[in-house]
């Protein structure tokens, strides 16, 4: 009776959003829960979704209601969700995007508000980016994951846009070989304009189908690119395909997978911290990417997924993990290599650039009056700006003290970005003004 109750409803709710700048489909109760989400990010590697990994998603939801939005395909989730995995819920109701006008529809901001879990279906993420970022859309998501301890997660587009730095595949996407011939090949369209900001991933490129094709070497010319356009650290992320690294409060990573029976891999990657210099020795237009440093430019940890999630990483630190091993990667004149490697040593290097590791802490955050502190660890002639989330500037701070106050308070209620840049560095926080 359950299932035909939902099937019903989930019909009905279709046909009233016809010819909308969206399409809804709705399952279970058109009560809203009000329970308490228990926060936590689920990163799906595409293909088939591993069902021990979306028992956790949907957990961490707490008997609420689940909103799945995407910009093609229709109602997969809905009984996924609601029915096969075993774990109750109040409703699930999927949105599908035609147009970013629906990005700012009432109804659609209305369903962010009251879910408490959001789950980001593939498909196609350059409509992701064209539709949500810098749009309602995309604040709605952002207010919900600060405040409320929103869950969130996704599957291969899904999961491509929720780092800090993603790729747009804007101009389509990249093979590995393209990527390492030319880190600057039109069709390598990262970008850091602030979107989604997903914990733990502020500095993070993701990437998914890693086995199908071997998509390493395009992520670590995706990395290189960053650290040479954008400067500071920057690490990566990726699940094979049927993988998924489930995330809690605490930045704990558990990888789940089909292990031993399919060789399902998450990837954990970060510039050699052992390094006095780990940037790329070639990364320039029309040139093949250079990053070698000895064969040990990148450590890289690779877990196996295993259907109970027994094996994890920190993203905490990203340096300490279980059950997997440690592997060098490297690139010399656009030819990717990768060699079983040692734990990195990540004892502090007197020769790194101190601003590498600025403090830069802005307080009260969210402000309730438009006045803000902020504290800058080595100030040393940087810049300060305020940006809206199209990545607009909107005001300039120089000559700043080691500690400055700010008023926002003319600024409307939402949520902005300081950016503090050096000559050889990047910051950037997260300022949520009421």
């Amino acid at each position: 009776m359950k299932k035909l109750l939902a099937l019903c409803l989930t019909l009905v709710w279709a046909c009233l959003s016809l010819g909308q700048n969206y399409s809804s489909y709705f399952t279970g109760s058109l009560i809203n829960a009000v329970v308490q989400p228990q926060g936590g990010v689920c990163l799906m590697g595409g293909a088939t979704e591993d069902n021990n990994a979306m028992r956790w998603f949907v957990q961490q939801a707490n008997g609420g209601d689940i909103l799945v939005i995407r910009a093609s395909g229709a109602d997969r989730y809905n009984a996924y969700f609601y029915n096969d995995l075993g774990v109750s819920i109040n409703s699930v109701e999927t949105l599908v995007f035609n147009n970013v006008q629906a990005a700012s529809d009432p109804y659609v901001l209305e369903r962010i508000l009251l879910a408490e879990a959001i789950w980001i279906a593939g498909g196609d993420q350059n409509n992701y980016v064209n539709f949500w970022r810098g749009t309602p859309v995309a604040a709605a998501i952002n207010q919900r994951i600060i405040n409320d301890n929103l869950v969130i997660g996704g599957t291969s587009a899904g999961m491509a846009i929720l780092g800090g730095v993603y790729f747009s595949a804007s101009n389509g996407t990249v093979t590995s070989a393209q990527a390492l011939a030319n880190p600057y090949d039109t069709r390598v369209s990262i970008s850091n304009l602030p979107f989604l900001r997903v914990p733990f991933l502020d500095n993070v490129i993701t990437d998914t189908h890693y086995d199908n094709p071997d998509r390493r070497g395009r992520q670590t010319a995706f990395l290189a690119r960053a650290a040479t356009d954008y400067g500071g650290t920057y690490y990566g992320l990726a699940c094979d395909e049927y993988t998924a690294v489930c995330i809690d409060n605490n930045g704990l990573a558990r990888i789940y997978g089909t292990y031993p029976d399919y060789d399902d891999n998450a990837y954990f990657i970060t510039p050699n911290c052992g390094l006095t210099n780990s940037s790329p020795e070639q990364c320039v237009s029309g040139q093949p990417l250079s990053w070698n440093r000895g064969g040990q430019a990148l450590k890289v940890y690779t877990v196996k997924g295993t259907p109970t999630g027994i094996y994890s990483f920190d993203l905490s630190t990203w340096e300490n993990g279980t059950g997997g091993e440690w592997q060098d990667w490297s690139v010399v004149a656009g030819s990717f290599a990768a060699l079983s490697g040692e734990d990195p040593n990540c004892s502090p290097v007197a020769t790194q650039d101190p601003l590498e590791t600025v403090d830069f802490r802005v307080y009260p955050n969210p402000t309730n009056r438009g006045q803000i502190s902020v504290e800058i660890g080595h100030p040393q002639g940087g810049q300060l700006q305020l940006m809206d989330q199209t990545g607009r500037v909107l005001r300039n701070w120089t000559n700043l003290k080691s500690t400055d106050n700010l008023d926002l308070s003319n600024f409307s209620p939402g949520i902005y970005f300081l950016e503090y840049t050096t000559k050889n560095s990047r910051f950037v926080r997260q300022v949520v003004v009421r």
